[in-house]
This record gives structure tokens, C-alpha cells and sequence, in this order.
């Protein structure tokens, strides 16, 4: 890992994912999670302050960047509940099958390298009446936009660590397994249009719907 990728990257993120219309996304949907809750992408806690702590047993925070659970220290500290930190150790989720009540991804999606692998690993680890909370950017309905998300696309991974504008989140999630059970989207007050617009809402394991 480079310089740019150990010690710049990390502050970029959390400065980017931790601007107002982004917090605001958060706050919609993270106080949904309960019990065990499996975060992925966890990057520097910038969910913590939204989980409702009396619904919460404890956070597992997945990341691959350590110097991230440094910059997340503070917000650990002031959380009303046990969070612990794990690694992806040659790709596979470090926990037992349905393990956990909640897993929750938040503008992760468009950065792991095999979203689809990623969400069978996620429905493997989660109980069969527990739930997916997600919140992501991804490709915008407008040709327009698209068309800028395909150019800007390779270039924008390269300075934002793989981050994929014109992934598209509904049908990553029913690729991987999951179906959604509701979700809303539509482009953010205050971002780019190319970056901006989301997809927000709970699914479940196709395999544990009636």
C-alpha cells in the first residue's frame, strides 16, 4: 500500500463521505439497525453517532484500512456500545453464519472490487429473519448523467480508492442475493449530479422470504 492509499486516502474519505447531504443520508437510515450489527466499510465511524444504542448488543466494524479505525478512535470512544474492529482475511467475512442481526452498508458498494461476491458473503453471516440497511450512490437514471458517470468512471477510482460512479446498486443487491423490501433514491441537494445520486432502504435474503 502507497503513501497516498495509507495516509491520504483515509482523511479524503472521511472528509467527502462526511459532508452534510451524506450525514443527512446516514441519519435516515442507521437508527433501523439492531442487535448485532456487522458494518462494512466501516472506514472512520462516521455512522456511530446515528445507531440508536438502546437497539444495539454491539457494532463489528469491517475494514481493510486500519489507518481508517485510527481516525474512527474518537467516535468509538463516545459511543454508548461495544464496537469492534475486523479485517477481511483472504476475502472472507471473519464470522460465523447467520452470526448477526444487522449488516449495514453505506457508500461501499461502489468500491469493494466484487460487490456481488461480497453481498453472498453478507447474506451468509446474517440470520434468516435479519436485515440488509444500505445506503449507496450509483448510476443516475438520466442518459445525461450517465454518460459522464461512464467517462469520469477510471479516473475517479483512482483518486477515490476504486469508488465506481455507474454501479447499479438495485440489481448488485438482487445479483447478490438479496431482496430489497423498500427503497427510495434521488439525486442529493448540494452534490454533483454524476456522484449524487442514491439508493436507500432494507432488503433480505431472497432465501428467507416467504
Amino acid at each position: 500500500m502507497g503513501f497516498y492509499d495509507k495516509h491520504i486516502l483515509p482523511r479524503f474519505i472521511n472528509c467527502a463521505c462526511g459532508s452534510s447531504p451524506m450525514m443527512k443520508q446516514r441519519e435516515k437510515v442507521i437508527p433501523g439497525a439492531k442487535g448485532v450489527v456487522l458494518e462494512i466499510g466501516i472506514g472512520t465511524g462516521l455512522n456511530l453517532p446515528y445507531y440508536d444504542a438502546d437497539n444495539i448488543d454491539r457494532v463489528i466494524g469491517l475494514d481493510p484500512s486500519e489507518e481508517s479505525w485510527h481516525l474512527a478512535a474518537d467516535r468509538i470512544a463516545a459511543a454508548d456500545f461495544d464496537v469492534d474492529f475486523i479485517g477481511l482475511p483472504e476475502g472472507e467475512i471473519p464470522l460465523e453464519d447467520g452470526s448477526v442481526d444487522t449488516i449495514v452498508v453505506t457508500y461501499a458498494l461502489c468500491t469493494i472490487p466484487d460487490p456481488v461476491a461480497a453481498l453472498q458473503g453478507m447474506r451468509r453471516v446474517l440470520r434468516p429473519t435479519g436485515q440488509l440497511i444500505f445506503c449507496e450512490h450509483g448510476k443516475a437514471p438520466d442518459a445525461k448523467v450517465q454518460k459522464w458517470q461512464n467517462r469520469l468512471d477510471g479516473f475517479w477510482g483512482t483518486v477515490s480508492g476504486g469508488c465506481h460512479l455507474n454501479r447499479d446498486i438495485p440489481e448488485i443487491l438482487s445479483a447478490g442475493g438479496f431482496s430489497v423490501n423498500g427503497m427510495d433514491e434521488m439525486y442529493l441537494p448540494g452534490t454533483p449530479r454524476f456522484t449524487g445520486y442514491n439508493f436507500w432502504g432494507t432488503a433480505k435474503s431472497s432465501s428467507h422470504n416467504a
